[in-house]
């Protein structure tokens, strides 16, 4: 695997760690490279919103970018480990929040902040990204009147979700990696 790295902004070219095993399935820079195209500009001042968030990447990319804040949640602790540690290498620990919890069962409470994007990127095969979706559907108010959720799976996982407050609105595949995106109906 090549060495991950932080494409653009403050900490452009950084180098940062992978978590170490095979637990994570880190983001292609090609493929974030292409999502940060999409959200372009907006995610300067956002908050942002990363579950199941690995390596932190995807969210390091959105503070670099100059998101105003990140909270990143994983359940594993060598996860949450590295993510710390690339926080600290990029100098963006003040701007981000990095709880070790599972994201199903975070998302199920109230929430205390809205989130312009909402990024989901969880263990391939299992569903859960329908059951994450669908949980978002339910607890709308942790997505912002404007935001977007952004889902990072496999494109065979890919299917139709009957929702209420959600609404696919642009797919995009690169590779074997199918971005979905969502808005508020």
């Amino acid at each position: 695997m090549s060495t991950l790295r932080i494409i653009s902004g403050t900490a452009k070219g950084m180098r940062i760690r992978s978590v170490p095993g095979d637990s994570t399935r880190p983001i292609t820079d090609r493929v974030k490279e292409s999502l940060f195209n999409i959200i372009g500009n907006d995610i300067v001042g956002a908050n942002f919103l990363d579950l199941f968030c690995g390596t932190g990447s995807v969210s390091i990319e959105a503070l670099s970018r100059k998101a105003a804040y990140a909270r990143m949640l994983d359940l594993h602790s060598l996860a949450v480990k590295t993510i710390n540690l690339n926080l600290e290498t990029t100098k963006l620990i003040s701007k981000a929040k990095v709880i070790r919890v599972d994201s199903l069962s975070y998302i199920k409470n109230n929430p205390d902040l809205q989130f312009d994007y909402i990024y989901i990127a969880p263990p391939q095969y299992k569903e859960i990204w329908k059951q994450t979706i669908l949980l978002l559907d339910q607890n709308i108010n942790w997505l912002h009147e404007d935001g977007w959720v952004i889902v990072q799976i496999h494109p065979n996982e890919f299917l139709e979700i009957d929702l209420s407050n959600l609404v696919v609105f642009d797919k995009r595949k690169y590779g074997s990696t199918l971005l979905v995106f969502y808005q508020r109906k």
